[in-house]
């Protein structure tokens, strides 16, 4: 993409006001006809939209003036409860999303970065190792792709589960909220976006100055113990679960708003009686849901899922100490698309 053109996914209703202001005539209109075409009706296709094409000079100059680079879908695969896809992007790195669909909505998980640097043990995006930020475009460009591929239905939830770590792409992750939430753009309220992390002290402090209302945050604890997370996620051998409850307290969450926490269960690993009292004990301070998943099988090796009875025992343990959970129903895990999954694509 020249670097003379207008990214139009990158950008909020009113950046695209003014840039076209400054252009054309009619800014404001042609404006609100651009956001209705590309935002709502996935539509890049200059030439075909009516209010452009009366005049062909206008047509050439917007297509010459604007870029709208969402990236490449070259495979999809879906197993009827959820559906995946690859992008491929400018530079020819790949990412996976995927769509799950629910009762009466598809809920989206987008990617925030090619690969991760935290190398979390149960996490095969994590193998990667870290190989760049997404742009606002390439991650904007997943809902783009989504509605295209979804054709029937409505995506009414975005969350950012997929590849990477969203609080190390911060500021492109919150500009790509807001064209999320523009009511002129793809109008998803913020409380139906939530950006999952593994715990960033000094970025989770710096969200509510650059997103109000924000939006949902879900954090990956996967352990209560400080040696145990650090054994399997290596970020709280920097951030340790002190720092990370500090800063978790210190955010103005609204009345009415819980913090999600997920927690990956996995044999022998964190799914002992003494691990459910230790996060019981972390979770009083917080108006919390626990999310609490199973490990899903992946090529990180020496790690298993524990049976159904320990499932259920290890949730029962947390509901006797007042802990809200939900247990999590397996989707997508039999396309390598479920949590933890994301980054080795196989389509099965």
């Amino acid at each position: 993409m020249p670097a003379s053109k207008f990214p139009v996914l990158e950008n909020c209703f009113d950046d695209i006001t003014r840039h076209m202001t400054k252009t054309y005539s009619r800014g404001k209109f042609h404006a609100a006809v651009l956001c209705r075409e590309v935002f709502a009706r996935q539509n890049a296709d200059i030439d075909k939209i009516p209010e452009f094409n009366h005049s062909g000079s206008l047509a050439v100059r917007l297509a010459a003036d604007i870029a709208i680079n969402p990236g490449q879908v070259i495979a999809t695969v879906s197993d009827g409860k959820a559906t995946k896809f690859l992008t491929s992007l400018g530079d020819g790195n790949e990412i996976e999303s995927v769509l799950v669909p629910m009762k009466t909505y598809t809920t989206l998980c987008i990617s925030s970065q090619v690969g991760c640097r935290w190398g979390c043990v149960f996490c095969e995006t994590g193998k990667k190792g870290f190989i760049r930020n997404l742009t606002v475009e390439e991650i904007v460009g997943q809902l783009y792709n989504a509605r295209l591929i979804l054709k029937k239905g409505q995506i009414k939830n975005i969350v950012f589960m997929g590849m990477g770590e969203p609080l190390d792409n911060t500021e492109n992750v919150v500009q790509a909220i807001k064209v999320f939430s523009d009511q002129h753009c793809f109008n998803i309220a913020r409380k139906n976006i939530t950006v999952s992390t593994v715990g960033i002290p000094h970025q989770l402090a710096r969200m509510p100055g650059m997103l109000s209302p924000l939006p949902n945050l879900a954090v990956s604890l996967n352990a209560a113990f400080d040696s145990t997370r650090s054994r399997i996620m290596p970020v709280n051998r920097k951030y340790g679960l002190c720092a990370l409850r500090d800063a978790l307290l210190s955010l103005p969450l609204p009345k009415k708003r819980v913090i999600f926490f997920e927690y990956v269960l996995m044999q022998n690993l964190n799914d002992a009686y003494a691990d459910a009292q230790q996060l019981v004990q972390f979770l009083t301070p917080f108006r919390a849901r626990l999310n609490l998943i199973p490990y899903n099988e992946n090529s990180c090796a020496g790690i298993q899922c524990p049976d159904d009875q320990t499932l259920i025992q290890f949730r029962d343990w947390l509901v006797a100490g007042g802990v809200f959970v939900r247990k999590r129903t397996a989707r997508g895990d039999t396309l390598a698309a479920g949590c933890g999954q994301l980054g080795n694509w196989k389509p099965i």
